[in-house]
């Protein structure tokens, strides 16, 4: 079986060159309960002063928080992925449109990048995180603390 192509779960740029992309390329641990819901992703930010490639691992509890980040998100509003775990990518956004994001490795490197998407940015992202969704739904479920079992509607 072949790996899906990889799926850009965020994806922020703009005519000056700046961008942000959460780019998901797989499953953590595939066919490994406590890693299979896990999904690797890379985070390239650029701009003219930092060029960066970064990994970054997401449960399916950061893709449930970036949802709700996304519905709430307005002016004056900042809305977060990744966390406590090392990556941390923050999106806040100004009454004028602008975002800064801020991307945050604690072991390899800070930056923050001004960029001001065009269009719906915010509708285009929830199509996005479905997309993710779709292509790695979780097939995991926790019957207690730390005891794991596949779900029944797992696709082999």
């Amino acid at each position: 079986m072949t790996e899906p192509a990889p799926v850009d779960l965020i994806h922020l740029t703009d005519p000056d060159g700046n961008r942000c992309i959460v780019r998901v390329t797989g499953r953590f641990q595939p066919g490994v309960l406590t890693g299979h819901d896990i999904v690797r992703a890379d985070v390239l930010a650029s701009a003219s002063f930092v060029d960066a490639r970064l990994d970054l691992y997401l449960f399916q509890d950061d893709l449930d928080s970036w949802e709700q980040a996304l519905s709430h998100l307005g002016p004056g509003q900042t809305a977060s992925i990744g966390g406590d775990r090392g990556l941390n990518l923050d999106v806040h956004m100004y009454e004028d449109g602008w975002l800064s994001i801020r991307v945050s490795d604690p072991d390899r490197l800070t930056a923050i990048l001004g960029v001001r998407p065009q269009g719906d940015w915010i509708t285009e992202h929830r199509e996005r995180l479905e997309q993710v969704r779709l292509t790695w739904p979780s097939e995991v479920i926790e019957t207690a603390p730390g005891a794991y079992t596949w779900s029944p509607s797992r696709k082999r």
